[in-house]
């Protein structure tokens, strides 16, 4: 964890393990967490990312405000809280 931010790398992990780590992570995000990186790729990330966008968006998880684009297409940030 770096100051606020959880980094999840998802490469190697088909959609299901990727969904179970995840959870896991947003469940025990501490209280200073306020975003949880997802790196997915954006080769072979593609089903990876198309999943992150189904399961995660559109208030799914009341704990997700939002889901917003990385700095690069290859990782999506889920927003637990305002900064």
């Amino acid at each position: 964890m770096r100051g606020g931010i959880i980094e999840i790398d998802l490469h190697g992990m088909n959609c299901e393990q990727a969904r179970k780590e995840i959870d896991a992570q947003v469940e025990k995000a501490a209280s200073n967490v306020y975003r949880i990186r997802l790196i997915h790729g954006y080769r072979g990330g593609t089903q990876l990312r198309s999943m992150i966008q189904e399961e995660y968006s559109f208030g799914r998880n009341p704990k997700i405000k939002r889901m917003e684009q990385g700095w690069n297409p290859g990782i999506t940030e889920l927003v637990i809280r305002e900064l």
